[in-house]
């Protein structure tokens, strides 16, 4: 299995996976080449010390949603990971859900965990039912990765409800310091690594720059004996943005389609060839894109009519 894939659905409202611009979008990336989307979507809970996750009338898709835009990727011949993601209502980000170490921690941990369960499985019957063919039980969770018994209870709580391969996406950095891959069938990694020196460098010297993360990563895959895929991984059209492929704060930054284009060919010409590497869902593919004619000004992570596109275009189109 190799993965030619792209992020779809982030970050947008309930409903509008339902719009008319949501297929010409779908489409649209259909056209770049892919032949998969990670279908991302996130609930709420209401701080990183939460032990309930809710489903939050205001944020989290719909059932409904959600089956239309399987349906439509599957019309379109696109295959589907499914990515339920929790995010916490205090602006924290997710990497610090979890409790204090010690030993009155436990009983949180319990509780958490026996929400986070009952939130993913939810989505894993779901994901049975439409056909997904892929399903990620879980996103850049740090500070929940060392809870290994939690973990392997949650993983087959899933497999009683979803019969496809399942993906874990650690951050990058984190991804060496979890017990339980073996009991997943694809290690996920979100691959936001460093790989340029100063804004605007070449691609020759982020390729220089991947082959150490290269060489990590085969390492990890020769321990757990599992492909590794790219569950996230993008760059920013904006000078500097290989220095910090993760941002999407600094809005000042300005354009250069070059380093993201850049950033694009280093990282796939450094890993296509690796035959333990399963390949990639880029981040992101927006559900409403905007007018072509404004790709020349857009410094988000969207690569529609940007250069970027034509590079990915071009791996797409080659066999692996």
């Amino acid at each position: 299995m190799f993965i030619k894939g792209m992020t779809y659905g982030w970050n947008t409202t309930r409903g509008t996976y339902r719009q008319p611009y949501a297929l010409d979008s779908l489409q649209k990336l259909k056209d770049t080449g892919s032949e998969w989307i990670a279908l991302a979507f996130y609930t709420l809970q209401p701080n990183v010390n939460s032990t309930v996750i809710s489903f939050d009338y205001g944020v989290t898709m719909t059932d409904r949603d959600i089956e239309h835009a399987v349906r439509q990727a599957h019309e379109l011949g696109l295959k589907v990971c499914l990515k339920p993601v929790v995010n916490s209502a205090d602006g924290i980000w997710r990497a610090h859900i979890g409790f204090p170490k010690d030993a009155m921690a436990e009983p949180y941990w319990s509780a958490w965990f026996h929400s986070y369960e009952n939130f993913l499985c939810h989505y894993a019957e779901l994901a049975e039912e439409l056909g997904c063919e892929m399903f990620c039980i879980g996103c850049e969770m740090i500070s929940t990765e060392k809870k290994t018994e939690h973990w392997l209870e949650l993983i087959e709580r899933v497999r009683k409800l979803y019969s496809g391969p399942l993906t874990y996406n650690a951050n990058h950095g984190s991804e060496e310091n979890i017990a339980w891959f073996d009991q997943v069938d694809v290690i996920g990694i979100s691959a936001y690594y460093q790989v340029a020196n100063q804004p605007g460098d070449s691609e020759e010297v982020m390729i220089h720059n991947w082959l150490p993360v290269r060489e990590k990563l085969a390492r990890l895959h020769a321990r757990f004996g599992k492909p590794i895929v790219f569950m996230e991984i993008g760059c920013r059209s904006a000078l500097g943005c290989a220095m910090m492929p993760y941002d999407f704060t600094h809005t000042e930054l300005p354009v250069s389609e070059q380093e993201q284009a850049n950033f694009y060919s280093s990282v796939i010409k450094a890993f296509w060839e690796e035959p333990w590497f399963a390949g990639f869902f880029w981040w992101d593919w927006s559900v409403k894109l905007y007018p072509l004619e404004e790709a020349k000004i857009n410094t988000g992570f969207d690569i529609y009519g940007k250069q970027a596109e034509v590079v990915l275009k071009d791996w797409y189109a080659k066999a692996r």
